[in-house]
Order: C-alpha cells, then sequence, then structure tokens
C-alpha cells in the first residue's frame, strides 16, 4: 500500500494492485473515504465529517499533480 503523504494524520494512498481511473484513499484512525483525482469526486465516504472531507479535498486539489505523477510511475502508465 504506496502512501502518497500524510497530512494531520490523514494518511493518503492506493493500493498496489489497484486499477483506473486515477484515485486515492484517505485513512484516518478507523474511517476511509476514496476519491477520483483527475477530476476530484468523491467514490465513499465511511466515518468522515464534513468539515474533514473539506480538508481531505482541498489537499487533493493542492497536490492533484504529485498524486497522478506518483500513480503513473508506480503503475508503469
Amino acid at each position: 500500500m504506496p502512501t502518497l503523504f500524510i497530512f494531520f494524520g490523514f494518511r493518503f494512498m492506493f493500493y498496489s494492485d489497484d486499477h483506473e481511473p486515477i484515485h486515492v484513499h484517505v485513512i484516518k484512525d478507523n474511517q476511509e473515504a476514496k476519491y477520483n483525482v483527475e477530476k476530484i469526486e468523491q467514490i465513499y465516504n465511511h466515518g468522515f465529517k464534513i468539515h474533514e472531507l473539506k480538508l481531505i479535498e482541498s489537499v487533493i486539489e493542492e497536490n492533484r499533480d504529485v498524486i497522478i505523477d506518483r500513480w503513473k510511475n508506480y503503475f508503469k502508465k
């Protein structure tokens, strides 16, 4: 499970056998959310509050290029 970065305890990562479209999983404590990255879109949310989701989305927005580059490098795309 490659970790992209950890921000205020939120772990932004993807799974080593993940699939397209490019997306990121965000995990903290027993909560998890999944977002498509190229067009930021929430796929699911299990437990995060609205203010946490807004922070997560802003972090993804700010780091979109980094996430896409790391995904493509990892999966050799």
